[in-house]
């Protein structure tokens, strides 16, 4: 998980409830946007999740060391509660293993194992799922009708996987810009998909006044 973001979205709230104390004209944060001032896309997980998804990866790191050791090189990340398995691991029995390993973890909704079995990979396919990722993000940032904030991705030996909470519209867009990111073999969506709807009505719960 990208903890930075996480961090981020939590002093943006702070800072903009610390504003609302000084002065009533100050804009309110609700979802993913700044209301009274510019729009803003920011993580549209409730701050409990994220804080949630935070310790359900530090839980799972520690909880697959124990349980595989050295067998593999595995990633997990959870969005949402949504817990994504990729990388590598000896055999299926491993790969079985590892998704019950973080499946009893409290808060884990649901566990999509996209593990592979193979031999360990060396630091340069490793460090071209980096950059793979880093182009992918760019890329939403350059598509303009996408809210980068909102997407999560993870890139295993070239596959692209998507997390976050959009709708369909926003799933299918997103999908196609990553496919078009040179280097990319695939892109598999994780996505958490809700109505126009059901965004509007999330985005539009304002923060309680001081």
């Amino acid at each position: 998980m990208n903890s930075n973001l996480g961090r981020t979205a939590r002093l943006l709230l702070i800072s903009v409830l610390a504003a609302g104390a000084l002065s009533a004209c100050a804009p309110l944060l609700i979802g993913g946007a700044f209301v009274g001032g510019s729009m803003v896309a920011t993580d549209r997980r409730t701050s409990g999740a994220q804080v949630e998804d935070e310790v359900i990866e530090v839980k799972a790191s520690g909880r697959l060391r124990d349980a595989l050791g050295e067998r593999g090189q595995i990633n997990a990340t959870s969005y949402n509660r949504i817990m994504l398995l990729t990388g590598v691991v000896n055999d299926a029995a491993d790969k079985a293993l590892a998704e019950q390993t973080v499946s009893r973890i409290d808060n884990v909704q649901s566990v999509v194992n996209e593990l592979t079995i193979g031999l360990p990979r060396s630091i340069g396919p490793r460090s071209n799922d980096a950059l793979l990722t880093s182009k992918v993000k760019a890329s939403f940032i350059d598509a303009k009708d996408l809210f980068s904030n909102s997407l999560k991705v993870v890139t295993s030996q070239g596959v692209v996987y998507l997390m976050g909470r959009v709708t369909e519209r926003e799933a299918n867009r997103a999908a196609e810009v990553a496919r078009g990111v040179g280097g990319v073999q695939k892109v598999v969506k994780v996505f958490e998909v809700v109505s126009e709807a059901e965004l509007a009505n999330s985005l539009q719960k304002p923060v309680a006044k001081p």
